[in-house]
């Protein structure tokens, strides 16, 4: 092959893109991250819009309408974080006395060697989250705290604007795969509708075993008396979206509080069996199976998919990882020339 074939030019090039575009998507996070995220939401209303239209329903309206669900999701979401919150500030008093008579004790040795003093007539916990070190450490990473708050409710606020300008038909992703991958109309629709499909069904399934996850850890809560059952539900349910790490921190984290908050040794082991066997029913049973066989992809995929995205653009990466990856997978699969990569991801 000589070296002024166009053929090796091309390759040459794309080897000289591929870390360009991964630059760019790094350094312009803030704008693709909340771009991905209205992509996908979007996929879930545009079927509801082309309904609409069917049944001649004004375009104005239509897209109204679809806001209004939107917001009303938004603000049932808020409430219920803010009823999450409100769990917690009244049992915090409670969690305190808990943790001192189960860890207090322990810890308390190690905390004298680390220079950590205690104030007498108060418990070893708020002792040692109000001594002065403690304080001061709490204190360095507010301003961390503050940003990624902040961070966050930018990538909310421009995933938002993105939504209604991709429902208003202002952004065309279908438009823009014809004029830059497939160049052909019947090719360009047949290939969207068969993203819009895949991912669609990824959404719905992984929404509702989130929501049966976080259901069955709200139960467990309740049933055996560990406090912040709505809390354990809701944060099941959020970051199970992160897929592998969110089902084992998950679990994890709800086991410490059972060991924490209850006495029996088998009270303890059999409520963080239960924890274990929700996250094992539902992720790793019925989501392959209602996924089905189209849908899989290994494990070693998901990992690179995971450190790849979340060394991009963090939290919002890993979340999007696996969405992404189905949507390229999608993508390889209508080409001859990436259907054998697509192969090796599943």
């Amino acid at each position: 092959m000589r070296f002024n074939d166009q053929s090796t030019t091309n390759k040459l090039l794309l080897v000289l893109a591929i870390p360009l575009v991964f630059y760019i998507l790094k350094e312009l996070h803030f704008i693709f991250a909340p771009l991905m995220f209205a992509f996908f939401i979007s996929l879930l209303f545009i079927p509801m819009l082309r309904w609409m239209h069917k049944k001649s329903v004004p375009r104005l309206l239509a897209l109204v309408a679809v806001i209004l669900i939107i917001a009303g999701t938004f603000y049932g979401a808020v409430k219920l974080i803010s009823l999450t919150g409100d769990e917690i500030l009244h049992g915090k008093e409670a969690l305190y006395y808990k943790l001192d008579n189960k860890i207090g004790d322990l810890i308390l040795p190690y905390a004298e060697v680390l220079g950590l003093k205690t104030v007498e007539g108060k418990s070893t916990i708020s002792s040692i989250l109000m001594s002065p070190q403690i304080s001061e450490r709490i204190y360095k990473n507010f301003g961390d705290t503050f940003m990624f708050f902040q961070q966050t409710l930018v990538t909310l606020l421009m995933t938002l604007f993105f939504l209604v300008l991709i429902l208003a038909g202002t952004f065309n992703f279908k438009l823009l795969m014809q004029e830059s991958l497939l160049l052909r109309r019947t090719q360009t629709i047949k290939t969207y509708m068969a993203i819009e499909r895949s991912i669609v069904k990824f959404l719905k399934v992984k929404f509702l075993m989130s929501f049966l996850t976080g259901l069955g850890f709200g139960l467990i809560a309740w049933s055996f008396g560990i406090s912040f059952p709505l809390f354990w539900g809701v944060f099941a349910f959020a970051i199970n979206f992160v897929q592998m790490i969110g089902s084992v921190v998950a679990t994890l984290l709800a086991a410490l509080f059972a060991f924490i908050e209850l006495e029996t040794p088998g009270t303890i082991l059999l409520v963080s069996l239960l924890f274990t066997g929700v996250q094992v029913l539902f992720g790793s049973v019925l989501e392959p199976v209602l996924m089905g066989k189209s849908f899989s992809i290994n494990v070693i995929t998901v990992l690179v998919m995971l450190m790849f995205w979340g060394y991009l653009w963090g939290i919002p990466g890993m979340i999007l990882s696996i969405p992404i990856t189905v949507l390229l997978k999608t993508l390889m699969e209508q080409f001859p020339a990436s259907r054998k990569l697509a192969v090796l991801m599943k």
